[in-house]
């Protein structure tokens, strides 16, 4: 089964790092995305148990205070989460059900919803069935364990939990997404200068990566918001089939890294399956010489070409890392809806929510490791200060933590990972090879 997840997914990749800009940055769209899925996932019982279940709608934001339900109430919280989604709310809880539990082999993923003690974990309405087998439901952890999740589910990518627990604090849905993989073929070394002469880079840089002769594909493709392309694609080494395809796309220096960055969504639909994308130039319609983004050059070779004509594409790439933290309270990326409904669901008098992610990638030349953690809290007013008494009992006996996923089957079917996007970055800041990869 194919999970049809890449249209809602570009969507909301594209309001992410639009709140994001230009700065040098990576993020996990699909690691938001999956706790709006999981928030739709308990709305979907709070609707078959009626609609009055849980008591009137309410609007919250980060820090405001709940006001009297609008005329609109549960359907405008509703509709704000399926439009952040990008699809119905049903299908929303099924995708994010089938990708959790039927994890792939090299993307680590982890789901939670931790609730306050004493508020409702056991609860009646249902909700808990609704969300995948995976999902860890229980106790909300102190701020050592929330930090501990983290760094379990990314194998140590992310050491800590990208949000702070306080006492306000009633409920907690997080997601992890991990991976760690080596380069089916890895990159050759070369000189820094082969990046251009209008390069910056090349004079900051010593070495850069030279794409291998064979196992790597490179193209150049016109496109609608970017122009003229270049597209580099690097795979890791499959295990049982399952895979992940890194795709690199650099448009003209003036195109906007929004559109660049949608335009690298939309050409990465087919990377799973090494599909030829649409709009890719020959490199005999192209005139030789040097450009911005390329160099064509033509020499006389010995060749198996049908028609004598070979075309041939090398890729040069910096090594390159990033470490970002994201606010995702803006209104387009849904967590508002996602708090509003999720505490109705939970029957929890939410009047506030707060939601982050942190992320980190390294692209080199033998591999690309990424992770993410997201976060999200709902939360309640605190009373006010007054004076109280303390006693202080004395218990002196004994006493009782993600690149597109490739995911295909022996038997030619492909799983539910199999061409879903797990992590994106804008890189604007290289780093030089390190000394172990020479």
């Amino acid at each position: 089964m194919t999970t049809d997840l890449h249209g809602p997914l570009s969507g909301y990749a594209e309001r992410l790092h639009a709140t994001i800009g230009d700065r040098h940055h990576v993020a996990s769209p699909l690691g938001a995305w999956l706790l709006l899925a999981l928030s739709a996932a308990t709305t979907e019982a709070d609707q078959a148990s009626g609609p009055n279940a849980a008591g009137p709608g309410a609007t919250v934001g980060p820090g405001a205070t709940v006001g009297p339900a609008s005329a609109a109430g549960p359907d405008a919280a509703a509709a704000a989460l399926v439009a952040a989604l990008g699809t119905d709310l049903a299908s929303a809880a099924e995708a994010a059900r089938v990708l959790l539990d039927a994890p792939h082999p090299l993307v680590a993923s982890a789901t939670a919803l931790w609730l306050r003690a004493g508020r409702g974990v056991d609860e009646p309405g249902g909700w808990r069935a609704t969300l995948p087998a995976t999902t860890e439901v229980g106790p909300l952890p102190d701020q050592a364990g929330l930090d501990a999740w983290a760094r379990e589910h990314t194998d140590g990518l992310i050491e800590t939990f990208p949000l702070k627990v306080r006492p306000d604090v009633v409920f907690a849905l997080a997601s992890a997404l991990a991976t760690r993989i080596s380069w089916a073929e890895p990159f050759d070394v070369t000189d820094a200068r082969a990046l251009g002469t209008g390069s910056a880079w090349a004079g900051d840089l010593r070495q850069a990566l030279r794409s291998p002769g064979h196992g790597h594909r490179g193209a150049i493709v016109t496109t609608e918001r970017a122009g003229d392309v270049i597209v580099h694609a690097a795979r890791a080494q499959a295990v049982d089939g399952a895979g992940l395809v890194v795709l690199s796309v650099a448009a003209a220096p003036h195109v906007p890294a929004a559109d660049v960055l949608a335009t690298a969504y939309r050409l990465s639909a087919g990377a799973a399956d090494g599909a030829q994308p649409a709009g890719r130039r020959s490199l005999f319609d192209l005139p030789l010489g040097e450009t911005p983004l390329w160099t064509l050059r033509e020499e006389r070779v010995r060749t198996r070409a049908r028609d004598g004509r070979e075309e041939r594409h090398q890729a040069i790439l910096p090594c390159w890392s990033a470490r970002s933290e994201h606010d995702l309270t803006a209104q387009a990326l849904g967590f508002e809806a996602a708090a509003v409904t999720l505490g109705r669901a939970l029957d929890q008098p939410v009047q506030g929510f707060e939601a982050r992610q942190v992320a980190m990638a390294r692209y080199g030349r033998y591999g690309f490791e990424a992770a993410a953690v997201t976060g999200m809290f709902g939360t309640v007013s605190l009373p006010p200060e007054g004076v109280a008494r303390t006693a202080e009992l004395r218990f002196g006996h004994p006493y009782a933590v993600v690149a597109v996923a490739t995911d295909s089957r022996a038997d030619g079917t492909t799983g539910p990972w199999h061409g879903v996007p797990v992590f994106s970055a804008w890189v604007t800041e290289p780093e030089e090879l390190p000394d172990a990869e020479r």
